[in-house]
């Protein structure tokens, strides 16, 4: 029996999964066993779209469909933690299973603990991840540096520090760090994330560390929580999944990888950071930069951390209407409310018409922030050091007794 601290390789005992899904279709075999005994009304995740640079979010709740979510999508760049809440309720009245990547998991925990997600009826389902590249970065890449016709491409992958393509005719991989010295690559923003395995997941998954005669055909299997060792029993207890104890050299070999990453992460703050500059030039920078914004809102509506029912931004007091590009009082309002938490999970600057580098300003203050009030975002369900986690709750509130004190002097002022 498993139990949480386990590690793990785990396959689906179905031929069909094992040859669709990918690493031995473990991953497959869990979401479909958790549908078929109803564990979960349904499960989010993530299926190709018209090709691998398409990746379109899915809710599926009939187990014969799952194998439609089977393999991973480096170039789609999207981010599930927010569509449970605008579009699940936020699992106040379903049970799901949703397949996350580190920023997702953090998203979730962001928007669990200001109530916006009921974690008790959600099973996460980690995914280690070494970042992902924008679909049209991508497109260029492959033809520029690999020589091929993106279009003819049908499988990526990020493994053992490059980043590999088949397509019609042959495969060919080349190293990370020579792409993203030479500016393709992997999204920034994933460029300097540290969160490679997603340890607050209820188990975390992954090709890292599986050697031997394994090596392709399972999954690397973290037992993160009672909830997870749950799930992953009952399928091999029902006969759909397979495990054995993990190698104690894949174990070696994983963490290795991991603490590589780490460094890589930790290269790319500092030279990302070093170009934002100091003090007051860093804040011209920001300026600057910020003086394209056509306030189209893409950046708020995509972040995992605004949530508010009144947002601020949108307050005549404070921020003009119809004036473009908007008073840098837009930016600094953002930059207030969401640094402390921002999980750099780059929606913000990947969505903008503008091509402002949103995501590099807000993370490079949240990592000043943390080292000042040692909030780690998106990691377990501490507050950040001012946090309002029942924002509708009080808003109504105040509505209903006629004194929101908070704008009564802007809009109602003592005669």
């Amino acid at each position: 029996m498993a139990a949480k601290g386990d590690m793990l390789y785990a396959w689906s005992t179905d031929a069909e999964i094992q040859k669709n899904g990918e690493c031995g279709g473990a991953v497959t075999a869990l979401l479909k066993y958790a549908l078929e005994k109803k564990i979960v009304d349904g499960v989010l995740a993530v299926r190709k779209g018209i090709d691998i640079y398409d990746a379109q979010p899915v809710f599926i709740t009939d187990p014969k469909e799952i194998a439609q979510a089977s393999g991973s999508r480096h170039c789609g760049t999207l981010l599930l933690s927010k569509l449970i809440k605008k579009y699940l309720e936020g699992a106040d009245t379903m049970k799901i299973a949703v397949t996350a990547k580190g920023c997702d998991v953090m998203g979730l925990y962001e928007l669990a603990k200001r109530k916006q997600i009921n974690l008790d009826n959600v099973v996460i389902i980690g995914m280690n991840c070494g970042g992902t590249v924008s679909p049209v970065t991508a497109r260029k890449m492959i033809a520029d540096k690999f020589g091929v016709d993106p279009d003819k491409v049908h499988k990526e992958e990020i493994d053992k520090g490059q980043f590999i393509i088949e397509y019609e005719g042959g495969h060919k991989g080349i190293s990370i760090d020579e792409l993203e010295e030479q500016g393709y690559g992997r999204r920034s923003n994933c460029r300097r994330c540290k969160m490679k395995i997603p340890r607050q997941a209820d188990i975390a998954c992954g090709n890292w560390g599986v050697i031997g005669d394994k090596a392709g055909k399972a999954t690397f299997v973290e037992v993160c929580s009672e909830k997870g060792a749950n799930l992953l029993n009952g399928a091999v207890k029902a006969g759909i999944l397979a495990t054995e104890a993990a190698n104690p050299k894949g174990l070696e070999i994983r963490g290795k990888v991991e603490g590589a990453m780490m460094k890589l992460a930790d290269k790319w703050r500092d030279k990302d950071f070093k170009s934002l500059g100091e003090g007051k030039d860093r804040l011209k920078k920001i300026m600057t930069e910020t003086s394209r914004c056509i306030k189209c809102y893409s950046c708020i509506l995509a972040c995992p951390i605004c949530y508010c029912v009144d947002c601020t931004t949108k307050n005549p007091a404070y921020v003009t209407p119809g004036q473009l590009p908007p008073h840098f009082m837009f930016h600094l309002i953002r930059f207030a409310h969401v640094a402390d938490s921002c999980i750099n999970c780059g929606q913000c600057q990947e969505l903008c018409p503008a091509e402002i580098p949103n995501a590099l300003f807000m993370h490079a203050q949240q990592v000043e922030l943390e080292k000042m009030f040692g909030h780690v975002p998106g990691m377990d369900m501490s507050l950040p050091l001012l946090a309002m986690v029942e924002e509708k709750d009080e808003r109504a509130r105040l509505g209903n007794t006629g004194s929101d004190m908070i704008y009564e002097n802007v809009f109602n002022p003592v005669k």
